[in-house]
């Protein structure tokens, strides 16, 4: 907390906020996510539905507190997947060498493929589920993480102490564990997050083109997605969802440009 500016903390709080809503949420939720509470639907805020109803009379709160572990949970593993391969193979490639010609242009053909139609034809094909859509999500990203640590390993390979370090012997894997990967950790701490908002927002746009968690389950983008009716009215039900994204998305944004290695001098 005390190497962060004022907007890191407010990002710090609100990606903290989803994450404790992500590991609580459904524990304390005060209705079962497909229970049918209230005959009026879309109904506003009120004391028993402190965020309304949506299109089925269900309530919102508890959709949402359900809603937003799928979001981040999905979101975390699959970007999780994408930086580990990515950061390992980009590793591997920084010595040069045909593994980095190889890597690079099997990277630059998935890469060419627009990441919505890449999902949207992965998805259709095999069906929407939780693996699916986590493996989908992470190969799109892959590339994306490779290129980021091979550019900073190769960086790095070229100063003096590596060249020292290989001068009196050392081995490629101890240059790259001890030499390389620990001048290279907080770049690639803030690459994760960034790629992690770029997961949520590529997870949320499916789920609102139907194609993410499937009903009566339902993640952030789905939610918008089902009580999008709703709009004209003004309803509650459509609107904290969407609020739900943009907080999440730009907590982490916050984050990210106050760590200490990014923030402007």
């Amino acid at each position: 907390m005390r190497g962060l500016g004022p907007s890191g903390r407010i990002g710090l709080v609100l990606v903290a906020l989803w994450l404790a809503v992500a590991l609580v949420g459904p524990a304390i939720a005060p209705h079962g996510v497909g229970e049918v509470v209230d005959l009026d639907v879309f109904g506003g805020i009120s004391r028993a539905f402190p965020l309304g109803t949506d299109y089925l009379g269900r309530d919102m709160l508890s959709r949402l507190l359900v809603g937003a572990r799928y979001t981040v949970f999905v979101a975390f593993v699959a970007t999780a997947i994408a930086a580990a391969t990515g950061i390992l193979l980009g590793l591997a490639a920084a010595a040069g060498g045909w593994i980095d010609v190889l890597l690079s242009r099997a990277f630059d053909i998935v890469i060419a493929i627009p990441s919505l139609m890449f999902a949207l034809v992965v998805i259709a094909a095999t069906g929407a589920s939780i693996p699916v859509l986590i493996g989908t999500l992470a190969v799109i990203y892959t590339p994306g993480a490779f290129r980021t640590a091979r550019s900073l390993a190769m960086g790095v390979m070229a100063l003096d102490f590596v060249a020292a370090a290989r001068a009196r012997g050392e081995r490629l894997p101890y240059i790259v564990v001890r030499e390389v990967l620990p001048n290279v950790t907080g770049p690639l701490a803030a690459d994760f997050g960034l790629r992690f908002v770029f997961v949520v927002l590529l997870l949320s746009g499916l789920s609102f083109l139907g194609l993410g968690v499937q009903p009566p389950q339902a993640d952030l983008g789905a939610l918008v997605r089902e009580n999008i009716a709703g709009l004209g009215f003004g309803a509650a039900a459509v609107l904290f969802p969407a609020v739900a994204i943009a907080s999440l998305t730009i907590g982490m944004n916050l984050l990210i440009d106050s760590l200490p290695g990014r923030r402007r001098r």
